[in-house]
């Protein structure tokens, strides 16, 4: 059986696997995906703890379930910043990031129709961890190109030393693990 960090997200414990990310750090391997009592449970805590927004904005694709039901719940609307344009996307606009559990640089994409949802609004930021902060920032970068209004930033889970950070919301600490 492979190696895991056991803790308690929403309530509700849960056994992450740990995964190694190089030769020094180790991560506990969160996906909310499939998992749709915590995603309920921690949206609503998220809810409780984020500033006042008018429409949500997350990253694709692990956020996705977490920003539709915290939408969902709020009665508000969420917008995903895309990976790729796609057929359907007029004039994007695009920021690019390099996160700490993806290989390569990435790009996020919002369409023209999308960003326009954004203008003027209070924006809250939605993930499922923030660690190293650079698909934030990406997000932010969009919120802004978009003249959008970043109202604040909600995560599950703050990573290593994102947890000190004050300009965020998140529910629990998770560790990274040292060889």
């Amino acid at each position: 059986m492979a190696n895991t960090y056991k803790m308690t997200i929403a309530g509700l414990e849960r056994e992450l696997p740990i995964c190694p990310l190089n030769d020094k750090i180790d991560i506990a391997a969160f996906v909310m995906f499939s998992d749709v009592e915590l995603t309920v449970k921690a949206a609503e805590q998220l809810l409780g703890k984020s500033p006042y927004f008018d429409i949500i904005l997350t990253a694709e694709s692990k956020g996705i379930p977490l920003a539709y039901e915290m939408a969902r719940q709020s009665s508000k609307r969420y917008v995903v910043a895309r990976k790729s344009v796609k057929l359907y996307m007029t004039e994007p606009i695009s920021v690019s990031v390099k996160s700490i559990t993806t290989a390569a640089e990435q790009t996020l994409y919002l369409s023209q129709e999308k960003a326009a949802m954004l203008k003027g609004k209070k924006v809250l930021i939605v993930d499922d961890v923030i660690s190293t902060g650079e698909s934030l920032r990406a997000l932010e970068e969009l919120v802004h190109a978009a003249g959008g209004i970043i109202s604040g930033r909600s995560a599950v889970l703050a990573e290593g030393d994102a947890a000190d950070r004050k300009d965020i919301c998140f529910l629990e600490k998770l560790p990274l693990f040292f060889k």
